[in-house]
């Protein structure tokens, strides 16, 4: 396969071609090629499962390709392994950033540097200037001395970026790099890269946000199914086209809401609600059927407010009523007895095992419900809602059997949805319900909760996606300094109104 021309017109200095790797069986990718060049931000976009995280597996010597070759400024290179990648100036900066959380910004900058350059001592006072000229030169205000573990989400990206170029990296794949930064964040992020730009340095972006892509990007690869489906400039894309492409099928992200009976009672009264510190004078009803929108910049309070609702934290006072009923949400516990249910933002740590098998999981916050006795299941309770749920939210796995680690994002997530439902919450909460999630799983995942409201079922749904929440919600509220400071309503609601008002 010939190299393409891109924009920047350079030769590419990493290009793959007809890259094939399977996994048991299973074709993972199917005769991939990538080029990248010095200066060009590439967008490497596809649902999940499509063969994005393997394809940078084999790049930076992870995995070895089945068939396939390999170039570095137009020079074969055989079987890649970390340390040649690294040598070669490959560096992947992944979600988790990788850092050492107990050192300081200097130390994660220029310690693994030195590793990679077998050194035996390391020397703060000798390499603490390569960390110095690194973070100069780009022009950012990172205190070196501060430890990384107290650092924002922001700055902790910075550090790895730094980490990368003291390395001399000169194509860096970013994953999902904007998933957890305010707007602001994400701005002063895309400064960066245009510096980077400048630099020659070759970047890549994996993300699911692909109106933020599409504004960076220059080049753009889309995979499904392990297959590259379509390759261009930027500018030949829209979101609509590159969704369809990503998905093979268009998708309606037009606002499509469950119609509400305006003057229906209630089901959820929230009045005066405060943690100091957190939240202060949280005052709003929610009535059956309706979704209600939570947004705000992150530290606005907004996920402390849905915690105290559920019982993760403990408000100092105010009065929240479920049906008419006074409710007094001091634990986890008794909320799911009140009837909330709770979809946490960090899926993978507080709200799935892992390890258990997509079954366990489904029934984990309902074996009350399932009980026989006081101590064994019924067993075939226990099937029919496993089936019921595994089927009605589109699972896709080989069986309910399958451990949720070996889940893509999306899946993850259903199952996080099927084990509240089993609950059969008067009140479902989800703290960013589609966060890392693909295009086409946001899709599914979203009419899943208008599913659950036509039934009556009334969700809060806090997130900062605000095309999210204009597709789906009643009404949206929005949180600064724990306070709500401004409600939109049905035609008022939005995206840049939403945003006008989180930015104030």
């Amino acid at each position: 396969m010939p190299t393409e021309p891109g924009p920047s017109g350079a030769p590419p200095v990493l290009e793959v071609r007809g890259v094939r790797k399977t996994f048991g069986g299973v074709v993972a990718l199917d005769g991939v090629g990538l080029a990248l060049r010095p200066g060009v931000v590439h967008c490497l976009a596809g649902e999940n499962g499509c063969g994005k995280s393997t394809l940078i597996k084999i790049i930076s010597g992870v995995e070895p390709a089945d068939a396939g070759e390999m170039l570095i400024d137009g020079e074969p290179v055989g079987r890649m392994t970390p340390t040649l990648a690294l040598r070669a100036g490959i560096q992947v900066i992944y979600q988790d950033f990788s850092l050492f959380p107990n050192l300081t910004v200097a130390e994660n900058i220029v310690l693994p540097a030195a590793i990679a350059a077998r050194s035996k001592l390391y020397r703060a006072r000798r390499l603490r200037p390569s960390a110095e000229r690194i973070v100069g030169e780009l022009g950012l205000s990172l205190d070196l001395d501060a430890e990384v573990g107290r650092l924002s989400v922001a700055d902790r990206q910075l550090t790895a970026i730094c980490r990368a170029l003291v390395q001399d990296a000169r194509v860096i794949f970013m994953d999902e790099p904007t998933t957890a930064l305010t707007h602001s964040e994400v701005e002063r992020l895309f400064g960066l890269v245009r510096r980077l730009q400048e630099r020659g340095v070759a970047l890549v972006f994996v993300s699911h946000k692909l109106e933020e892509v599409l504004s960076v990007s220059q080049e753009v690869t889309v995979l499904r199914s392990g297959r590259r489906v379509a390759h261009g400039a930027a500018s030949e894309f829209d979101v609509r086209s590159l969704t369809e492409a990503m998905t093979g099928r268009q998708v309606d992200d037009s606002r499509v809401v469950v119609p509400v009976d305006p003057e229906s009672a209630p089901l959820l009264r929230v009045d005066a609600l405060t943690l100091p510190g957190a939240f202060s004078g949280i005052t709003f009803d929610l009535r059956a059927g309706e979704v209600l929108g939570l947004t705000g910049l992150l530290g606005s309070g907004r996920g402390e407010i849905a915690e105290a609702l559920f019982g993760v934290v403990q408000a100092e006072s105010g009065t929240v009523e479920l049906a008419g009923a006074r409710v007094r949400p001091g634990s986890i516990r008794s909320s799911i007895a009140a009837g909330f249910g709770y979809v946490p933002e960090d899926r993978l740590t507080q709200g799935l095992f892992l390890d258990k098998p997509i079954s366990d999981n489904i029934i984990a916050s309902s074996l009350g419900e399932h009980a026989r006795g006081r101590i064994f299941l019924s067993a075939g309770r226990t099937a029919e809602t496993i089936s019921r749920l595994f089927e009605r939210l589109r699972i896709k796995a080989p069986s309910v059997a399958a451990p949720v680690r070996s889940l893509s994002g999306g899946n993850a997530q259903r199952v996080v949805l099927a084990k509240w439902l089993a609950t059969h919450p008067r009140v479902l909460i989800l703290n960013g319900p589609t966060v890392g999630v693909d295009v086409g799983s946001k899709e599914e995942i979203l009419q899943i909760l208008r599913e659950a409201a036509t039934v009556g079922m009334g969700i809060i749904m806090i997130s900062d996606d605000v095309p999210e929440l204009v597709s789906i919600c009643h009404r949206v509220l929005i949180v600064r300094r724990g306070e709500v400071v401004g409600e939109f309503t049905e035609d008022a609601i939005e995206t840049h109104r939403i945003q006008e008002v989180m930015a104030a």
